[in-house]
């Protein structure tokens, strides 16, 4: 099950984050070459979680695990440090906080949860039971992040009102800890993210909460976000069958939204350049996880592109026609809405202050995927309550 490996800290490259929620890249010699490699191709690079196994210097000696890089899966192209050969990282300080998070692995994470009894919000929560109309938006994908961000703010700027304020709540579909993420650190950095909320067994972020039902009462009633929206982490699991993969939990987050009084919002996730055809348009992700797996209203923005648009070489009329042919076939619970998707859009994505890519494709390579997301974070804006 695990591929395990030891080496040598060769140097240090990029880190982000902080020391408790952070992360570094590493430049490894393994003591062993990987599986098809020969004794001369040992070099490979590496990734720390530093709040778990320290912040290891160039001559360490450290135990990784290597099994996705060996299977040449994307985890980043990297292998994951699973502690020091030698000198140990210091205890934790002493504090409140019994929530386990990756429970029962070798690397388990003790956090102080929001809505636990030692949390100075527990009082706050224990009771909490709407969200007041927030408008929540659920997406399959972590890429789909810094465009929903994009178009919240451009709308806002748009008419002239306040940068809406936006938690994310980060399920544990995809990757758990959020220090894996540089969207999350690069927008938290520039300010267009005011809070991460790890939910699940996902951990790291601002704050830790056991459900995505805390997490968005968190959101509404800790952090009073204007917006919130609810992604799974970097990474995701499909089979190419109709239920096997991990963005199917869209839909159940669309049901919390609901049963919460929130006003839930659907992304879609969308492509004009995915070579499999069950992704092209809307893909099957969404159209499974919002017309069969969520049973409670939501609005479903689609993009409405000018001609403009549709000239661009990555999108075209045919897209257009083949995404409102999809939605038509979703049920009427989901209700949906024409958003105007333009040039203006495009610019805005383009100047995203984190790097927009979607399955190794970027913002000229598929505008659709962007886009779609873009048009739920104009959406959202124009609900936030003021």
């Amino acid at each position: 099950m695990i591929t395990w490996r030891t080496g040598t800290v060769v140097s240090r490259g990029t880190t982000w984050g902080n020391s408790t929620t952070g992360a570094r890249e590493l430049t490894v010699d393994l003591d062993t070459p990987l599986p098809g490699r020969t004794t001369d191709d040992t070099r490979i690079r590496a990734l720390a979680y530093t709040g778990l196994v320290g912040d290891p210097e160039p001559g360490d000696t450290l135990l990784l695990n290597c099994s996705a890089l060996a299977r040449g899966l994307g985890t980043g192209g990297y292998a994951l440090v699973v502690g020091p050969g030698g000198t140990l990282p210091p205890d934790p300080p002493p504090g409140p906080g019994h929530l386990v998070k990756a429970r029962y692995t070798p690397l388990q994470a003790m956090v102080l949860g929001v809505d636990e009894q030692e949390s100075p919000h527990h009082d706050l929560l224990q009771d909490a039971d709407t969200l007041d109309g927030l408008p929540v938006i659920v997406a399959d994908l972590h890429s789909a992040l810094p465009a929903i961000i994009t178009g919240a703010r451009t709308a806002a700027q748009r008419h002239d009102r306040p940068t809406p304020r936006i938690a994310y709540v980060m399920t544990d579909g995809g990757a758990l800890p959020a220090s894996f993420s540089r969207t999350i650190a690069t927008l938290r950095n520039t300010g267009w993210l005011h809070t991460c909320i790890t939910v699940g067994q996902a951990f790291g972020g601002d704050l830790e909460a056991v459900t995505v039902h805390t997490g968005l009462l968190a959101a509404h009633h800790v952090t009073h976000a204007d917006i919130a929206i609810v992604a799974q982490g970097p990474g995701n699991l499909g089979t190419g069958t109709r239920w096997g993969y991990s963005g199917i939990a869209a839909g159940e987050a669309i049901n919390a939204t609901t049963t919460l009084h929130g006003r839930a919002i659907a992304s879609l996730r969308v492509s004009g350049a995915d070579p499999r055809d069950r992704h092209r348009g809307i893909s099957h992700h969404s159209l499974t996880a919002y017309g069969r797996v969520a049973l409670t209203p939501a609005d479903l923005p689609l993009p409405a592109p000018t001609p403009d648009l549709e000239r661009h070489p990555a999108w075209g009329p045919h897209l257009t026609t083949r995404i409102r042919t999809q939605a038509a076939t979703l049920p009427h619970r989901l209700h949906r809405i024409d958003i105007p998707a333009d040039n203006e859009l495009l610019t805005a994505l383009a100047a995203s202050p984190a790097r927009l890519s979607t399955m190794g494709r970027g913002l000229d390579d598929d505008p659709a995927s962007f886009v779609a997301a873009a048009v739920a974070g104009v959406h959202a804006e124009g609900l936030v309550l003021r």
